[in-house]
């Protein structure tokens, strides 16, 4: 179905053809980051739907889905933000069941959801299948850390600060120790969700 013209969809068409010029076959990852509510599930969301629109195969995920338990995060300290940094996230397992199959391509399963963050627990996974050519979307914090960075084709960086007080607190860490947008494919000023447009910089 053909969506409604927009600026944020004309936008995003746009962003769409250079992904897909460069990456339109095989398997690709495409990361969304940014600080804490800057808006990268719903810009993940709208990417996924113009890539569908020109009838390539996407599927969705967002580390959020890959989030540890309460309970697990208190194996590892108090709750600080650096605690939360470093352990908020079951890497391992986002490795496992999902980027790793996805890549290998063929009937191989992956699971793109393994945890409800509304409800705080695991949740029955469901293992899919995609055809040779497809995209994942996956969003979320911290996504180019220095462990993940490497996982994906490309990332987008929703140009952001991180929130004023405690909320803040991690995104700052990731910030300092990452310079994730120093690390991003493209730096999308997301400020007024209805007019994105493309920042350029020299770290690009």
């Amino acid at each position: 179905m053909e969506l409604v013209l927009t600026p944020r969809v004309r936008f995003l068409r746009a962003l769409g053809d250079e992904i897909m010029h460069n990456y339109g076959h095989g398997r690709t990852i495409v990361a969304i980051d940014g600080a804490l509510q800057s808006g990268k599930t719903a810009f993940g969301d709208d990417l996924a739907a113009v890539l569908t629109e020109r009838g390539h195969p996407v599927f969705r995920a967002s580390l959020e889905w890959f989030h540890r338990s309460r309970e697990e995060q208190a194996k590892y300290g108090e709750d600080t933000p650096e605690r939360y940094y470093n352990y908020g996230f079951d890497y391992s397992l986002l490795r496992r069941v999902l980027v790793g199959p996805f890549k290998m391509g063929g009937s191989t399963g992956f699971v793109t959801k393994a945890f409800d963050p509304k409800r705080g627990i695991q949740v029955l996974p469901k293992w899919l299948t995609g055809p040779i050519d497809a995209t994942l979307i996956i969003d979320g914090r911290f996504i180019n850390r220095p462990e993940l960075r490497g996982l994906w084709n490309y990332s987008i960086f929703l140009d952001s600060e991180p929130l004023d007080g405690p909320d803040g607190d991690a995104d700052r860490i990731y910030f300092k120790e990452a310079n994730p947008r120093g690390q991003a494919s493209a730096i999308v000023d997301n400020s007024t969700p209805s007019t994105p447009r493309r920042v350029f910089a020299d770290s690009c």
